[in-house]
């Protein structure tokens, strides 16, 4: 007979497994809560004990770290020594490990848990046995996931358990332990975690494709992943994210969570295309979508507060792929959901964003970065030209300010008090993004109270002057060219305001 050795946490599905096990001509050996419940189900079964000759230890912390374990599993079946040894030693084989893990972060996540009660769900055995049975896969089955159960009965039906197969088990294996041993590392970094730069992600689903239909993609996500994420959101209503769908909604999550004041973000190809505020959801819907009233078209909303009705029947009568929102009214999701491709989603908003490490993958490998979390206020702000700003004006600047840290690089946003006008995004030189900021601007009302936010520094005076010539009556950027001087001198020239933050928000 062959020999399977049992011993889960999750005992989804598990004595149904084991009998079927028991009709293909395996003998189970098993541990604890485990061997309790096929026991008790009238499986025959045996304990690990009555197998090793030697009792479980320490609370459980000993049980299956024994050669009669890891010999069974480790040993080659195609080396006559390795087959030699185990008879030597009287071990026999075993055939299948089928393990899944302390919940380790179940426990951490539930809340009120002692380090020491955290410490005593990590998994020292399950991940030992599991990678021996995943290093050995052709000749055992490694079994970590109980949505193979049912697959691996069918293909030892059939004698079609393949090495790709096998092979198959044995990297899920692998992923599932990295990602074990990913939460368990970044609990024992603690608050440093902050400081530190991850390096292990958990998969998280299989996407239909990624940016583009020829284009395979899948979905990771943080080990210990935060309540603020799209890969988090409870989708209400609509078809699973697609890879543009997931960062697309995430640049919105990004960006509104800088705003406390009811807020509507409209976000395309993940740059803004309109942000709006005001002192309720509905004229702040009103203010993002007349900032762009033709690139929202197919684009993703989100808004900081809950959607009423009065905001969804202005949201229905055009495209829209996502609406992200704490919540929405039930008058609201009845006018929505009427639409059958819109995906509505709830996250639960906050204006504190825990996660500060951003990846970006590059040929051969990664870079990451802290996120930047730079905040200007007014005393930040230096004003450099000899026209002062005033109060309205300083206002819309750091308004802008905000908003062009989430534009993609060369970045120019144009926009008064609450509400974006006009946004240049991703020029391969700077003075094309101010054109196409401030031609968008100039349509829109209140563009004679516009004031221009810059990304970096203005690298010459044309921007400038154009921004000047066009309307704008002041303009805020970084500063720190060697040519500040011409850019100020510009400014003087034709009485516009010009302020310096000394902070700069490139987003390539």
């Amino acid at each position: 007979m062959k020999r399977a050795l049992i011993s889960v946490s999750n005992k989804e599905n598990i004595v149904n497994f084991a009998k079927e096990l028991v009709a293909n001509d395996y003998e189970i050996i098993s541990t604890g809560g485990t061997y309790q419940l096929l026991h008790e189900a009238g499986l025959p079964v045996q304990s690990v004990e009555s197998v090793t000759g030697f009792p479980e230890m320490f609370d459980g912390r000993v049980k299956t770290l024994h050669p009669k374990i890891h010999g069974g599993i480790l040993a080659r079946r195609d080396l006559p020594e390795h087959q030699q040894q185990l008879k030597e030693q009287q071990i026999t084989p075993i055939d299948m490990v089928v393990v899944n893990l302390y919940p380790f972060k179940e426990t951490i996540m539930a809340g009120d848990v002692t380090p020491a009660e955290a410490i005593e769900q990590i998994d020292i055995g399950g991940p030992s046995m599991l990678r021996s049975a995943a290093k050995n896969f052709k000749d055992v089955l490694a079994v970590v996931d109980p949505t193979d159960y049912e697959t691996i009965i069918t293909k030892l039906q059939s004698e079609t358990d393949t090495y790709e197969f096998r092979r198959e088990l044995a990297a899920k294996v692998f992923r599932h332990t990295a990602a074990y041993d990913a939460i368990i590392a970044k609990y024992f970094t603690g608050e440093a975690f902050t400081e530190e730069f991850p390096e292990t992600y958990e998969q998280f689903e299989k996407l239909r494709y990624g940016e583009n239909a020829q284009q395979a993609a899948m979905a990771y996500r943080d080990p210990i992943s935060e309540p603020y994420s799209v890969l988090n959101a409870n989708i209400m209503h609509g078809k699973k994210l697609s890879y543009n769908n997931i960062r697309d909604a995430d640049a919105a999550l990004r960006i509104i969570a800088e705003f406390k004041k009811p807020t509507v973000v409209t976000v395309k190809h993940m740059n803004p295309a309109g942000i709006g505020i005001a002192t309720d959801i509905e004229a702040a819907w009103d203010k993002a979508f007349e900032a762009d009233d033709i690139s929202i078209f197919g684009g993703i909303v989100a808004l900081n507060r809950e959607v009423d009705l009065a905001t969804a029947t202005k949201m229905s009568k055009i495209f829209l792929e996502i609406i992200i929102a704490p919540s929405f009214s039930a008058e609201a999701y009845a006018q929505l959901a009427k639409k059958k491709n819109i995906r509505l989603l709830t996250v639960p908003f906050t204006n504190e964003i825990p996660q500060h490490i951003e990846t970006t993958s590059v040929l051969g490998g990664a870079v990451m970065q802290e996120r930047d979390l730079a905040v200007e206020s007014l005393a930040d702000l230096t004003v450099v030209s000899e026209k002062q700003p005033t109060e309205k004006q300083l206002k819309a600047m750091l308004f802008a300010q905000t908003a062009v840290k989430y534009v993609k690089s060369n970045a120019i946003v144009v926009a008064q008090d609450g509400q974006t006008l006009g946004i240049g995004a991703g020029q391969p030189n700077r003075i094309d993004s101010v054109k196409i900021a401030i031609e968008h601007a100039q349509t829109k009302a209140g563009f004679a109270d516009a004031v221009l936010a810059s990304d970096a520094f203005f690298p010459m005076a044309d921007s400038v002057e154009y921004a000047a010539k066009h309307g704008i009556s002041a303009l805020v950027e970084p500063g720190g060219s060697i040519r500040d001087q011409d850019s100020i001198k510009k400014a003087n020239e034709l009485g516009v305001v010009l302020v310096f933050t000394g902070v700069r928000h490139f987003k390539h």
